[in-house]
């Protein structure tokens, strides 16, 4: 030991019972361990016991050895967890020696110090355990522990190391362990704000605007000057019909872009405006909007994609002013050759559908075959001067490349009305509604400055959590999503709007923009269906939260159940994706094709331009293989020449997909019922 003697920098001596364990280091780094025991005599405390361990072993050594250690150390360190009574008797043990001036009392990890090892802790650096403090290293390890136990199962990556950043900050252990039980610390529930932000924009005055007589005076009646996306809109060619590409935050005003410019273009005569969108829910509630503001001025009509089974012409009228429809509704019209007449306007709300996998071809090959068809069109007709595009959207990562794209013109505008708190905590399946409930009836007891009480949306991942949801909530509330009927999605809507419901309970139904004006938005669950959110639609779905008419500001909650997923082909869990959201930036919109989305969009494409469909596939966003699309449809002998066989017809008009027509072709070669082959082929995509 003579040589370690030697080199003694730092004793450190922690009380275990009735002896001290003491920890020798040097350079930080611990040399060995041993106990010591005391015993009083004459002269006062003096070593009576040291024993060296050595694994679960002790090797015992002369008592006098620990003197001599102590007299090499530069410093002697007793942990303040030692009671005072056992330190006052090792203190006037070390000045028994003159040892006493090497000696302070330090506080220390406890964790540390039952283990052997010497960790001195700081006010700024220890953490609270229950009554004690103990180290970061400590702690961290007490944290996995906890969570373990909490049944929160295992949080790795973002998530975790979410947790270890507020446990450091707040220096409480407890807290964190509280947050995991669905407690709403706000301190510790806040991830960021999201702040409400306003770009220098002259406003345009309404009264200097040149547009239709009716449709200025019932704007100048309406308002005073324009927003700052609308006045810039209009500044940069609106009303002269160039096509933009409007990418704004929710609630700044986007949609009056595409009503302006198109019931102008209708009201000189300058054909028909399309307002196209991805839901049926979406669509009614435009309908009703059109409706209700410029009925008077225009025939309005409805056409979505339920349409294109019983295509019976209920509530559409081709005739008419404003069509409103979705855009598989249509696409249908296109694709079984329907007369759509003079077209002024088509504007594209949700234009970062593209790049979804299941929509975005088909918003893809729409454009493109409306394009070809209005294109067509001007041709034949020298007084139809074609259509002008408005394209909107609150969520583009790559405005400029996809305005190029479209050949239309980029309005930015990065304006956040009011600024949008997000949180984020934890909690199980169960837990999520305790914590919802509680969420929904503090909004909903909440005023703000303008008069209005707080509501809530939910968001969840499927129609029957929706009803769980709102059966449990306190306060009024009720589900909405596209499995109601329209007349129980309109009360819903009326009820909302009369602040007579606390909250919606909802699937992506509402992502999309139908409008509730909510003031705060809670996640139940981070997937839809069987998939995990884009960021895209994470970020749809929480601008949902505070409107400038109605609120002061917009919350909103992320409810993540640790280790979760809601089937086995998801990739990631919960938590993981939680923090992959909130810290991710907005995707690109771009449209990719694999072999099916190619087949069936050069299919549809053949069905509207026949030998012109490689054009139409050309123009599109993304690029499709046509050589190879063609040499499959013929191989499928769903086209002759660059004709659909009625077989290609029938596969178009429906919208299905290679694999979805051959396994009807096989339900019918084997006598299935009609009523089991449709409900296959539509359950896969009721929400349209």
């Amino acid at each position: 030991m003579s040589k370690q003697v030697q080199q003694v920098e730092t004793i450190f001596c922690h009380e275990t019972g009735d002896e001290f364990l003491v920890v020798v280091q040097r350079g930080g780094e611990r040399l060995f361990r041993a106990k010591l025991g005391l015993s009083e005599t004459s002269a006062g405390p003096r070593p009576a016991k040291f024993r060296l361990k050595q694994g679960s072993s002790e090797e015992p050594r002369q008592p006098d050895e620990f003197v001599e250690l102590a007299r090499r150390a530069k410093r002697i360190r007793i942990s303040e967890q030692t009671s005072p009574e056992k330190r006052e008797e090792l203190i006037e043990m070390l000045e028994g020696y003159q040892l006493a001036d090497k000696a302070k009392a330090v506080r220390t990890c406890r964790y540390c110090a039952s283990a052997g090892r010497y960790s001195p802790i700081t006010t700024d650096t220890a953490v609270k355990d229950d009554r004690d403090w103990i180290c970061r290293d400590c702690a961290r390890e007490e944290l996995e522990r906890q969570l373990t136990y909490s049944g929160a199962g295992t949080v790795t990556g973002d998530a975790k190391e979410r947790l270890e950043e507020l446990m450091i900050e707040v220096q409480d252990l407890q807290r964190i362990v509280n947050l995991l039980e669905g407690r709403l610390d706000p301190d510790l529930t806040k991830f960021d704000t999201i702040s409400a932000t306003t770009d220098e924009v002259d406003p345009v005055r309404v009264d200097s605007l040149d547009l239709h007589p009716d449709l200025q005076g019932l704007l100048e009646d309406r308002f005073e000057t324009l927003l700052p996306v609308q006045s810039l809109a209009v500044e940069n060619g609106l009303v002269d019909g160039d096509d933009q590409l409007v990418v704004s935050a929710t609630a700044t005003g986007k949609t009056l872009v595409g009503e302006m410019t198109g019931i102008d273009r209708v009201l000189d005569g300058e054909g028909t405006m399309l307002f196209l969108v991805p839901l049926v829910a979406l669509a009614n509630q435009k309908y009703e909007d059109f409706q209700e503001e410029y009925g008077h001025l225009v025939d309005v009509t409805i056409r979505v994609g339920a349409s294109r089974i019983n295509d019976d012409g209920n509530r559409f009228d081709p005739n008419a002013d404003v069509i409103v429809g979705t855009y598989e509704g249509i696409d249908h019209a296109l694709r079984t050759g329907k007369e759509m007449g003079d077209i002024g306007t088509v504007v594209i709300d949700e234009v970062h559908t593209l790049k979804e996998d299941e929509r975005g071809h088909r918003l893809d090959g729409l454009i493109s075959r409306l394009k070809y068809t209005t294109e067509q069109r001007a041709k034949r007709r020298e007084e139809y001067q074609g259509a002008q595009w408005i394209y909107l959207s609150a969520t583009v990562g790559n405005p400029e490349q996809l305005a190029k794209a479209l050949e239309a013109k980029l309005i930015e505008f990065e304006e956040r009305p009011v600024p949008i708190e997000r949180h984020v905590t934890f909690a199980d399946g169960q837990e999520k509604v305790r914590v919802e409930n509680k969420l929904v009836k503090r909004e909903f007891d909440t005023e703000s400055s303008k008069g209005y009480r707080g509501q809530t949306i939910i968001f969840t991942n499927s129609r029957r959590r929706c009803h769980e949801i709102s059966r449990k909530l306190e306060y009024s509330s009720a589900p909405y999503h596209a499995g109601l009927d329209y007349k129980r999605r309109k009360s819903v809507e009326r009820q909302f709007g009369e602040q007579d419901l606390a909250a919606v309970v909802t699937t992506a139904a509402l992502a999309a923009g139908v409008d509730f004006p909510a003031s705060q938005v809670i996640f139940d669950s981070l997937a839809m269906g069987i998939e995990w959110l884009s960021v895209q639609e994470f970020s749809q779905m929480l601008g949902r939260a505070g409107r400038p008419d109605y609120h002061d500001e917009g919350t909103v909650y992320v409810l993540v159940e640790p280790d979760c997923s809601y089937h086995n082909s998801m990739e990631g869990t919960e938590d993981e994706i939680a923090f992959t959201l909130l810290k991710g930036e907005m995707e690109s919109v771009m449209t990719h094709y694999d072999e099916g989305s190619a087949v069936e969009e050069t299919l549809a494409n053949v069905a509207v331009a026949g030998k012109s469909a490689k054009a139409l596939n050309d123009r599109m966003l993304g690029e499709v293989p046509t050589k190879h699309a063609v040499g499959k449809l013929l191989q499928y002998e769903f086209i002759d020449g660059f004709e659909p066989t009625p077989l290609g017809r029938v596969v178009t008009e429906h919208f299905l997909e290679p694999g979805e027509a051959f396994t009807l072709i096989d339900g019918i070669r084997k006598d299935a019922h009609p009523y089991d082959l449709v409900a296959d082929i539509e359950l896969r995509d009721d929400d349209l």
